[in-house]
């Protein structure tokens, strides 16, 4: 069109060529000036924090929670603006695809615990109602199985593993990571709600459960809905992170792990949580004694079969050695009518727990300093 109205502006004159086409005669002269106007230079510098912050959150964040980001680290912009700079540069958040990988296999003769949770994925404070779950991960190397636990309050990571199986041992060491570094609370009992997987209906993670008091909630068989808090979490998980990228080797996926869970906890903006991250939630809305990173208790030690079935000294005495006995009076929780026992506040050690098992991530996590880069970009399709 400039090119145009230079051609014959000798002619006809810049003015009655604008009107006649029905263009700005001021936008002609201030593009033949060179000159960029206020909009295009803010919209370019808007469009580098953009990019920042897509980049830094894995590139799996859309406009909305881009626009949040924005906001909360002190760039005051509108929506819609995010909006269209997003799409006039093709940048796009993570999308949703592919079809979940069943790993779920409950004994139909078993006995099993009731539901508790009844999908009413709420809790007042922390270490009220956990959810637990594992999911799948392909890489060049063989498939991979991530063992997860949440809290509902906050949606926090309490414990996770990675394994190349799927044994009971694998949703064993996310628990017992959970159990070592959140001390659950007095006041009301701890639920414990996952689906009816054959690794959470074991006798050795039973054992667990019941050494620590902690109420076992299980799922019906079959019905995704009955955990759908972990289910989501899985969703997210692979689509930000696992998806769209190239996974080599275990301990590439392992040390990106590592990052992911840090960034989810720390960093990323949960809309359930009016978009804040974990760990700050808790920090503005835990009820006091309730705090993340607060007193902590030692985890137990894992006893053997033998040993519990002949009452030896395995975890349930060394459990009733440290916790005591139910004080009277005690607290009753509104979802179980179970008791918690009141003695965890005075046996509370000052020291961090030491790892809850020869299995644990802590034993064999490598040396990675400063912040770990993802190896391969998302791919653009």
């Amino acid at each position: 069109m400039s090119a145009f109205i230079g051609e014959y502006r000798e002619r006809f004159g810049v003015e009655p060529i604008c009107e006649t086409l029905g263009v700005s005669a001021s936008a002609y002269y201030q593009r033949a000036s060179g000159e960029r106007c206020a909009r295009r230079l803010a919209d370019e510098r808007l469009l580098v924090e953009i990019r920042r912050v897509h980049r830094e959150n894995y590139e799996c964040y859309g406009s909305r929670r881009v626009w949040k980001a924005l906001l909360r680290g002190g760039i005051e912009v509108a929506r819609c603006t995010v909006e269209r700079l997003m799409a006039a540069h093709a940048i796009q958040g993570a999308k949703r695809r592919g079809k979940p990988w069943r790993t779920t296999r409950a004994d139909p003769a078993g006995r099993h615990a009731p539901d508790l949770v009844e999908r009413d994925f709420t809790a007042d404070a922390p270490n009220q109602l956990w959810v637990a779950d594992f999911t799948y991960l392909r890489t060049w190397e063989g498939v991979l199985f991530f063992a997860f636990v949440i809290d509902v309050f906050s949606r926090m990571i309490v414990g996770w593993q990675l394994a190349g199986h799927m044994r009971d041992d694998l949703v064993l060491d996310a628990l017992g990571m959970a159990l070592g570094l959140r001390a659950p609370g007095a006041e009301v009992a701890l639920v414990h709600h996952s689906d009816r997987g054959s690794q959470y209906g074991s006798e050795d993670y039973t054992q667990v459960l019941d050494d620590h008091d902690v109420a076992r909630s299980l799922g019906s068989t079959g019905d995704c809905y009955d955990n759908a808090l972990a289910e989501s979490f899985v969703d997210s998980f692979k689509t930000e992170l696992i998806s769209d990228r190239v996974w080599r080797t275990q301990e590439q996926t392992e040390l990106a792990i590592v990052e992911w869970v840090g960034w989810y906890n720390h960093a990323r903006l949960h809309s359930s949580l009016g978009d804040m991250p974990p760990v700050e939630y808790e920090r503005l809305h835990a009820p006091d004694g309730h705090a993340e990173r607060g007193d902590r208790r030692q985890p137990l030690a894992r006893s053997s079969r033998a040993e519990r079935c002949r009452g030896g000294a395995g975890m349930t005495e060394v459990a009733r050695a440290l916790l005591g006995p139910s004080p009277p009076g005690a607290a009753v929780c509104s979802r179980t009518g179970l008791q918690r026992r009141g003695a965890h506040a005075e046996l509370l050690p000052q020291t961090a727990p030491s790892p809850p098992g020869p299995r644990s991530w802590w034993r064999r996590r490598p040396a990675c300093q400063g912040r770990l880069r993802l190896p391969f970009p998302r791919c653009t399709r």
